[in-house]
């Protein structure tokens, strides 16, 4: 809908203002454009830009700001991004290591945050069909059982199982392996089919303890699936765009507390392919209004599990911001495919 001339100057016009975070005036886009325009033409493209809502003129300059509009146009037809250097794949790859499964998540979180200098969130999606790798029960009192759970990514999760009888050790032991030795890697909903018809296997006084014990690995499975974890909130303090709002700028941290919105708009990533890029009012969030959220979905052998991403203002260096949480979500998918 815009010439190539609106186009580079849009272009020339978001940069700047990235790059500097000042109104952008005809004489800037004159000397970083490349075209061979008149001031005159440069202003009267740039009251066309304004007109059709891709940038707007603050009333204390007489230069000119992007809108949410004209970085959504940039995002989708004029950006060019930057791929990462060798020595940041090196140092992402080298943090997120295959052999710490349970740290991967939250190494993910750290490094979006330290190298975009924004938040960095990662989101474990819940798992439809939740499956353990090995369990072990361990004896706390008379009718109290530890229950220590694996799950296929190797986090571990406790629960304590609160019974109707004193197990003694043989018998938790002997629960224990049988579980191991027949239902590791079958989803709970399997495990609960195979049981009802061979429990008669066991002895009639274990039911209950693998009745209890599989009520806990559901509630342990789904929220060990559902992990979320936000890094660098305290850097948006030092974004001049958020920060010059502090109630905007509280409601903002508020909200990383809260997380269920936030869960709600990084899932949006899990059902599209490739990097996403939600602008101010498009996320649906209001607090979120002056900010860009970027995010990339990560797999496991092929499926989709969760979401990357990285919160910061809508003055954000797009093209070196994208391509991090794409490669982020390309190692973490890899790290976890290799565990």
């Amino acid at each position: 809908m815009l010439d190539r001339r609106s186009q580079i100057l849009l272009k020339t016009l978001v940069e700047r203002y990235i790059a500097e975070g000042e109104p952008v005036g005809s004489r800037s886009l004159s000397r970083y454009s490349g075209l061979d325009l008149s001031p005159a033409t440069i202003r009267n493209i740039m009251a066309d830009l304004e007109e059709l809502g891709f940038i707007a003129s603050p009333h204390t300059s007489a230069g000119r700001i992007p809108t949410a509009r004209g970085y959504r146009l940039f995002v989708d037809a004029l950006l060019t991004t930057k791929p990462l250097g060798q020595i940041e794949i090196t140092r992402l790859e080298s943090n997120l290591n295959p052999e710490e499964p349970q740290k991967l998540i939250s190494s993910a979180s750290q490094l979006l945050s330290h190298l975009t200098h924004f938040a960095g969130v990662v989101v474990a999606a819940r798992r439809k069909n939740p499956a353990f790798r090995h369990l072990e029960f361990l004896s706390l009192s008379e009718k109290r059982v530890l229950l220590i759970l694996v799950t296929p990514e190797g986090d571990v999760q406790n629960r304590i199982l609160f019974t109707d009888k004193a197990y003694t050790p043989a018998e938790l032991a002997t629960a224990a392996s049988f579980l191991n030795q027949h239902y590791a890697g079958l989803t709970l909903d399997e495990i609960r089919r195979r049981l009802r018809s061979e429990l008669t296997q066991l002895r009639e006084n274990m039911s209950s303890l693998m009745t209890a014990a599989l009520e806990a690995s559901d509630r342990a499975l789904t929220e060990s699936a559902e992990s979320y974890v936000v890094s660098g909130e305290m850097n948006l303090l030092d974004s001049q765009d958020l920060a010059s709002n502090m109630s905007r700028l509280r409601e903002l941290l508020e909200l990383f507390e809260r997380k269920t919105l936030l869960i709600k708009i990084m899932d949006l990533s899990t059902h599209a392919q490739g990097v996403q890029i939600f602008i101010g009012e498009e996320t649906g969030i209001a607090t979120l209004d002056e900010c860009s959220v970027v995010t990339a979905p990560y797999e496991i052998d092929g499926q989709v599990v969760g979401t990357v991403g990285v919160i910061g203002p809508t003055r954000m260096a797009y093209d070196r911001v994208i391509p991090i949480v794409d490669i982020t979500a390309k190692l973490l998918s890899s790290a976890l495919s290799q565990h």
